[in-house]
């Protein structure tokens, strides 16, 4: 087994090392803890992260862990699961391969072996339909319409759509950005094959407990996505701290940006209220806050982000002013855990939206 194989498991070549070795998926269930930990990880990174989280040292552990989580996936059988799981898997294989492409010489000759681009067309069968154009290395390629529409179309934003872009000869130009997003689009298209997957009584029954852990991160997650009430005073200390950061016009690390925005929209806010928060602010200007904010909330993106869990907010400097509810009711988990629990035992009283208030103000 190979290290490119663990880190693109998804690779028609990483399926056949799986087939060659021999392994057997309930043996694998139920005798290696370590690769049905890091699937378990996996999944529930991709719920709550958007990524599928730090690989593995081990190589054959972190192949293998592909498998166990497309199986935990297909156990918990829900949509939105599937749908962030296969947003994550590509989202993580979209950041490693753009590294490689533009990584220096030195970092590639420390590689025993990695992807190129041609290697990356001819796996999702686009070695046909992309054209590169100008001298090597300009970067800019024409796109065949039908590969084009297949990747894109109904997925992002309007400059996306075919209206919007200049067609000759049924090919699309793009440029090597927009070229990897259209390959990152192809490897979640392929994670999505055949999930849910029929799985074996027999290995369901060993994996129940991750399956039922799955089930509990997404239950917290779907509670959360249901708030639609603005009520600063009851934000986690983080939270308070960060828009208490914004509204004083102080400046903000891009990563403290990112975690206050996603916030914002995980609770209901819209896009154009959160402009009009952030406008006091010097460090950010409109275009690139409704920006941000659209991409965090998947209009402008294929991938729609949640707002950072406890353990990324500490290891960013963000985890600020702690108090009894993070360490005892929570168990540092994430902040919209902690909202959710100060919303459920706030009097009503309290509960006066932000928004409200500020709609009375302006009357």
């Amino acid at each position: 087994m190979k290290a490119l194989h663990a880190r693109y498991p998804f690779l028609a070549a990483a399926r056949e090392a799986v087939e060659t070795a021999g392994v057997d998926l309930a043996e694998l269930v139920a005798s290696d803890s370590a690769a049905v930990e890091r699937g378990l990880e996996r999944v529930e990174w991709a719920i709550t992260e958007g990524t599928v989280g730090e690989p593995h040292r081990r190589t054959r552990v972190e192949l293998l862990s592909y498998p166990v989580a497309r199986v935990l996936v297909s156990l918990v059988d829900e949509h939105i699961l599937l749908r962030r799981y296969a947003q994550a898997e590509a989202a993580t294989a979209y950041d490693r391969f753009s590294e490689e492409l533009t990584a220096t010489a030195e970092f590639q000759s420390t590689r025993t072996e990695r992807l190129d681009l041609d290697d990356l067309l001819a796996e999702f069968d686009l070695a046909g339909s992309v054209h590169e154009i100008g001298g090597e290395g300009d970067g800019e390629y024409h796109v065949d319409v039908g590969a084009y529409l297949e990747h894109t179309a109904g997925q992002w934003g309007d400059e996306w759509r075919l209206v919007n872009r200049p067609l000759a000869d049924g090919r699309v130009p793009v440029d090597e950005d927009e070229l990897l997003l259209i390959v990152r689009q192809a490897v979640r298209r392929r994670v999505e094959d055949g999930l849910p997957l029929s799985v074996p009584d027999a290995i369901g029954t060993e994996l129940e407990e991750e399956a039922e852990r799955v089930r509990e991160v997404l239950a917290d997650l779907d509670l959360t996505r249901d708030i639609d009430t603005v009520v600063p005073d009851l934000f986690p200390p983080c939270m308070r701290h960060l828009l208490d950061k914004v509204q004083k016009g102080e400046h903000l690390e891009h990563h403290s940006r990112f975690a206050i925005a996603a916030f914002l929209t995980s609770i209901g806010m819209t896009t154009d209220e959160i402009v009009d928060l952030f406008q006091v602010n010097p460090g950010f200007g409109e275009e690139a806050t409704r920006y941000q904010v659209d991409h965090i909330r998947g209009d402008t993106s294929p991938t729609e982000y949640s707002a950072p869990a406890c353990a990324t907010m500490q290891s960013y400097g963000d985890c600020v002013n702690k108090d009894d509810i993070c360490e005892d009711v929570i168990n540092e988990s994430h902040p919209l855990n902690y909202y959710e629990h100060r919303l459920e035992e706030a009097d009503e009283d309290e509960l006066v939206d932000w928004r409200e208030g500020e709609g009375e103000e302006a009357e």
